[in-house]
Formats: structure tokens, sequence, C-alpha cells
């Protein structure tokens, strides 16, 4: 399979039409992850109430694969249980480096993605809008749980 090949017309119409939510002024956590392969980077901020996603911003510069991961997160996980979130982004893992299904439900655009298994190079690219998320989740966990212990 060629790397032009990656670029289906699913993949290129979710890219091209990618929502752009912006930065959220009151997120409860943020992150920012960068791709040292390709430059990629995304810029995320989380609202979290009682354990689902109840907002999203997001600031993307990245390759159209990253877009098109940033695109259906944006559109799907305003409501999402977090633990549900954490499991998408497992199976997005599981995906690429080891085969396993996409996601489904949803969140079934991401099977789109699925031909980036072939290139690891794309892997991260393709991986850093959940990547983003879950540090920011983390960071959110991490402050909670110190608020309790204050």
């Amino acid at each position: 399979m060629e790397l032009s090949d990656l670029y289906s017309e699913r993949i290129l119409d979710l890219a091209g039409n990618a929502p752009q939510p912006g930065r959220l002024a009151d997120a409860d956590a943020s992150a920012r992850k960068v791709s040292r392969v390709c430059g990629s980077m995304i810029e995320v901020d989380v609202v979290v109430r009682d354990g689902a996603i109840a907002g999203y911003g997001h600031e993307v510069s990245a390759c159209a694969l990253g877009q098109v991961s940033a695109a259906v997160v944006a559109r799907e996980i305003v409501g999402t249980p977090v633990a549900e979130f954490l499991a998408v982004r497992a199976q997005m893992h599981d995906m690429l480096k080891d085969g396993g299904p996409p996601p489904g439900g949803k969140w079934d655009d991401l099977k789109y993605l699925e031909p980036v298994r072939d290139y690891p190079n794309r892997h991260v690219s393709t991986l850093l809008v959940f990547d983003a998320v879950a540090a920011a989740i983390e960071k959110l966990e991490s402050s909670q749980a110190l608020a309790a212990l204050g």
C-alpha cells in the first residue's frame, strides 16, 4: 500500500470538514501533545461533570490523519463518560498497534483510520487527540485527589 492510499475520500472529507471548537476559557483541565515525528500538535480542554465529559475544546495543527481523529473526537466527546472515552482510546491503540478492531457506535468513523496500522510513523499523530484528552483527564483526577487530601 502506498502512503497516498491512506488518504481515502472519506479521510479527506472528514479532515476538510473538521469542527474547530476552539479553546475553552473555563476548562477543568488542559493538555498539549506534540508528535516529534511529524510536528503535529494539539491542545485540548475538558470539562468533566458527574463522570462524563461535559465540555471540550481544542486547537489542532496536524496532518490529515490527526485532523480526522480530532474531528471525530470533537464531534462525539461531549456527553461521553470518561471511562468510555478511555476505552475508545485503548481500542484505537489496539487497532493500530495490535491489529484490533476499530471502535464502533458513535465512534464508527474512526474505522477509516484502520489502514494507518501499516504506517507506524503515522500512529502518533493519529493518536494525538486521544493521548491529549487522557492526559487532561489524568491531570484533573490528580488535582481532585490532591484537593480531597487537603
